[in-house]
Order: C-alpha cells, then sequence, then structure tokens
C-alpha cells in the first residue's frame, strides 16, 4: 500500500534546495554547526554518582565515543557511495486512519498512538502524555537542510489532545525540536501547559524558549504529577545541540508508573547493560517503547543506537510484556534502508522465539487500546 507524497504548505521546491543531494546536505549541515555554540552549564557536578562529570555526563559502561573524525569519516564514505541507494517506494509506509476527536474526547479508555519517529501518545488514567514531540519537516536547526520526515506526523499537533505531560529524553534535534515544544507550551495551556520533564541540565534551554514548568531530573530520581509517579532512568548515548556543547546535558529514559502498570519509553540508547540494573532496580516492564532504526553503519552507530536484534535483546532485559518499536521509518537518518529495520525485527523475533505480538510494529497514526492487553491493570472506570 503506498500513501501520497508528503506536501508541507509552506515548503519552497524541494528541487531547488537539495544542494547536492544527501551528501552536500550532510557536508553543509556539518560546517554550519560549527558556529553553534555550547550551552552554559547550570547544574552542579556530583562527585558521588559516577555517570557525573566535571563539566557534563557520561555513560555507566561504556565511555566509547565517537568524535568529529569519525563523524567526518561517515560523511566521506557517503560521498563514495558507500550506502545502499533509495528506490522511489523506500518511504511508502502505509498510514493508519484514527479518529483524533476520540483521542481529544478520551478520558477513561488507556491508549498508545505512534505519531512517528519518537513521539508516541500515551493516554492513561485520564493523562494525555507526550513523548519526544516532533512535528516539523526537519530534524535540524535549519529549516532548508538536514534529515527531512518523510512521513507526516500520524496525528497533526493542531488535533492532539490536551497536553498533560511531555517526556524528552534528550536534545538531540531528531528529539527536541523547538517549535514543536513551543507549540505545545502555548497551544495547549490547560492550567499553565504541559509540564515538561527533562534530563538533568536540559531546563536553562526550555527557559530561554520562554518555559518554564519544567522539571528536571537525574538519572534515577523521580517525581509525582496527575496521580503518575515518572523516573529518569539511564540509557547510553549522548548530548549535544551543537559541535561544543557535548554532553554537557544529560540524557535519559523515562519510566512511568500507575498503580502497578509500568511504561518504559528509550528514547534513544545503545545496548548495555543499563537495561538489566533497570529491571533489577524498578520491576519487570509491561510496555516498552524501544528504537529499533538509525542503526547504521554499526561502526560508528553501535555505542548509541540499538539495532533491532539488539532491541529484542532489551525486551528480554526489561521483562517486558510487551514492546513496541518506534525510531524508525518517519527519518532517513542513517545508512540502513528505511523498511530495513521492521524486516530484521521480524527476522529477530523469529530467532528469539518470541511473538511479534509481543514485539508489535504500529503504523503512523495507529491508535492502539491497552486493556485487551492489560485487562488486570487498565480496566476501564
Amino acid at each position: 500500500m503506498s500513501q501520497a507524497p508528503l506536501t508541507f504548505p509552506d515548503a519552497p521546491d524541494r528541487a531547488n534546495r537539495r544542494l547536492g543531494g544527501r551528501v552536500g546536505i550532510g557536508l553543509l549541515l556539518g560546517a554550519a554547526m560549527l558556529f553553534i555554540a555550547g550551552a552554559c552549564q547550570s547544574w552542579t557536578p556530583n562527585p558521588d554518582k559516577p555517570h557525573h562529570t566535571a563539566d557534563g555526563f557520561r555513560n555507566n559502561y561504556s565511555y566509547e565515543q565517537r568524535g568529529r573524525l569519525d563523524f567526518w569519516k561517515w560523511k566521506w564514505d557517503r560521498l563514495l557511495g558507500r550506502y545502499p541507494e533509495r528506490g522511489e517506494d523506500a518511504h511508502q509506509f502505509p498510514m493508519a486512519a484514527n479518529d483524533p476527536a476520540f483521542l481529544r474526547g478520551n478520558r477513561g479508555k488507556a491508549t498508545l498512538t505512534w505519531i512517528g519517529h519518537a513521539t508516541i501518545l500515551l493516554q492513561l488514567n485520564g493523562v494525555n502524555i507526550l513523548t519526544d514531540p516532533h512535528f516539523s519537516e526537519r530534524a535540524s536547526p535549519f529549516s532548508w537542510t538536514g534529515p527531512q520526515r518523510h512521513i507526516a506526523p500520524g496525528i497533526p499537533r493542531e488535533e492532539l489532545p490536551p497536553i498533560d505531560i511531555v517526556l524528552i529524553s534528550h536534545n538531540h534535534y531528531d528529539h527536541l525540536d523547538v517549535d514543536s515544544v513551543r507549540y505545545l507550551s502555548t497551544h495547549h495551556a490547560d492550567g499553565g501547559g504541559p509540564r515538561f520533564f527533562v534530563p538533568l541540565g536540559l531546563k536553562a534551554w526550555f527557559l530561554e524558549q520562554g518555559i518554564s514548568n519544567v522539571v528536571e531530573l537525574d538519572w534515577w530520581e523521580q517525581a509525582r504529577h496527575k496521580g503518575l509517579q515518572l523516573r529518569a532512568v539511564p540509557a547510553q548515548h549522548f548530548s549535544a545541540r551543537g559541535l561544543f556543547d557535548r554532553d554537557e546535558m544529560l540524557w535519559a529514559s523515562w519510566v512511568l508508573t500507575a498503580g502497578d502498570f509500568r511504561f518504559m519509553f528509550s528514547g534513544d540508547s545503545g545496548y548495555s547493560k543499563d537495561y538489566a540494573d533497570i529491571r533489577e532496580r524498578l520491576g519487570p516492564m509491561d510496555l516498552s517503547a524501544l528504537p529499533i532504526g538509525s542503526y547504521e553503519p554499526r561502526w560508528f552507530m553501535a555505542p548509541m543506537h540499538l539495532n533491532p536484534a539488539e532491541a529484542v535483546r532489551v525486551h528480554r532485559d526489561l521483562g517486558s510484556r510487551y514492546s513496541m518499536a518506534m525510531h524508525w521509518g518517519t527519518f532517513d537518518m542513517t545508512d540502513e534502508l528505511p523498511n530495513e529495520p521492521p524486516q530484521a525485527l521480524a527476522r529477530s523475533l523469529r530467532t528469539a522465539g518470541i511473538s511479534p505480538q509481543r514485539f508489535f510494529l504500529m503504523k503512523h497514526g495507529e491508535t492502539r487500546l491497552l486493556e485487551p492487553l492489560f485487562p488486570k491493570k487498565l480496566s476501564s472506570p
């Protein structure tokens, strides 16, 4: 099944801004980023916490870094054509027809909707939760270059229900989009707007955008809001908005708890023992949102991005009853073909003997009722 070409009414003719194709875009973006300054440190390092450093943060288990030379080697390999060419149907993924009116009026049913990439709408106990909101055309600091959205948001931002909670995993441009968070802060102003939960060090960035309803948490810290418990937990990744602020702000996964129901939003992460630690400390997850895309080439991406086989390992490490696949198909950011992650996930699940109903794919825009999966934990009033 194919879909109509994606259009953005405010975008000029794309043929006039390809700038030499993917290679030119990548090189231009990298060069322009040289002029973006880093953020000022707004937190105090705690020497008793191993993931704190004098000027930032580090991972628990892997200190392997991919630096600027690695980045340019990857771009040079692309310049030489060492990555699969995309065919015309590379991004032909079917979208699901959903019912925004139902979601806006829903107060009792637990639902899960994949909007695209790492943006998920979770409705739980009458609370609307949004993860890493991204509704813009590009995952980039620029409107004219950078990774381009190929699949429209599964729900337009104008049709969202009133958002109560926004979870931010880290500050990369495909997870923290300035236009999206500004829109949410001004158009979802019921009771002061949604409350943004962010990793340590990121609150200052939100304050610079005029957004003050922000709670920042270190790994393993928790907060409560609207009857839900929200806890920042470790992930193996890194942070940066430019070339001079590497790891100055923390990155995190999130565990949301309602009663005895536990939902894990992984954000971005490479494979590490962190997931087993999370299960040991918090117990098995009921539902996890795990990334399966943006993983090639492995020599460059492995420390920071799961591939589908590793995502299956994480599903097991967390003891997750169900997992949903995210972080694929929306943006073409790395070297694997856009349709490869779901195919590789299917192969990995077969190898592991795990049913695809336990680790499932969703269409962009698809909404699932969660009560049938968890009738004893999510019974409607």
